[in-house]
């Protein structure tokens, strides 16, 4: 389990790198599109359907990140993006700050197909824009800002495993303790302003570092919010993985589930750190 576990890893990061930083802005547009599509047949079965609603809704999840890609400028290396990008950003910022908080808590279901439609959408496409956005911006921007969420993971696992004894959501997630998530932030505190000295220092000329500290700390509390949104979801599906697309790993959520969260909040944050 864990060699294929690691091998499976080896092959998204190569492939990640190399479509990063080689494919023209079309070619990885259409590949984000290709993975939302995916997520979004995950996520048509984690909200129970079976029927010709899965295929329909994950076309329609790839079809609306690659309209709004293309109509949104994203395409284009030297286009400044369409507000209808930052105001998806805008939307998912408000689900993951002020409902998600409200739905973990009373572990709130999705009864209707309307409901999994909408929160669906938000919770894949906005992200999937950030990602062309991000790289549309720099390749080393986006692959900054991948870091750090997955430092937040690594930093959480292992503190958690070191330190902890207070359970974060264990009716959700039994494994996270608040020991981890301080353990997250310290990490994205630590090689975040890592990233910032070395590659952009201007940016803390500019800006006050405790703002900044505090845009590390919603990051890393949001993408926790995002694992224990699918963890949550998962729960009530009554199902381990969100797939079996990627052995060892599970489904293409459940790798992108922090990501999904954090990706808005972090598209508008770097654009406002370079245009403030």
């Amino acid at each position: 389990m864990l060699k294929q576990r690691v091998m499976t890893a080896i092959v998204l990061v190569a492939g990640l790198l190399a479509g990063l930083f080689f494919l023209p802005p079309l070619g990885w547009l259409l590949l984000v599109a290709t993975v939302c599509g995916g997520a979004g047949w995950e996520w048509a079965g984690l909200s129970g359907w079976r029927d010709w609603r899965r295929p329909v809704f994950a076309l329609a999840v790839a079809g609306a990140c690659l309209l709004l890609g293309v109509a949104g400028g994203l395409t284009q290396a030297d286009a400044a993006p369409h507000g209808a990008i930052f105001a998806s950003y805008v939307v998912s910022a408000m689900f993951w700050i002020v409902l998600v908080p409200n739905w973990l808590k009373h572990k709130w279901k999705i009864e209707r197909a309307a409901g999994a439609l909408v929160v669906g959408l938000v919770v894949l496409v906005p992200p999937a824009l950030a990602l062309v956005h991000l790289r549309q911006i720099g390749p080393l921007v986006l692959l900054a800002v991948l870091v750090l969420v997955w430092v937040a993971d690594i930093a959480a696992y292992f503190s958690g495993r070191a330190f902890g004894r207070h359970k974060l959501a264990p009716a959700i997630s039994p494994g996270k303790t608040w020991e981890g998530a301080a353990g997250a932030v310290v990490g994205v505190l630590v090689v975040g302003f890592a990233l910032l000295l070395h590659f952009s220092p201007a940016a803390l000329d500019l800006h006050s570092p405790v703002l900044i500290a505090s845009l590390f700390v919603l990051l890393t509390g949001v993408s926790i919010e995002g694992d224990l949104f699918e963890s949550m979801l998962k729960r009530q599906a009554g199902i381990k993985d969100s797939g079996t697309i990627l052995p060892g790993h599970g489904g293409i959520l459940d790798r992108i589930d922090s990501l999904t969260s954090t990706l808005p909040l972090a598209g508008l944050a770097v654009f406002w750190m370079l245009h403030a």
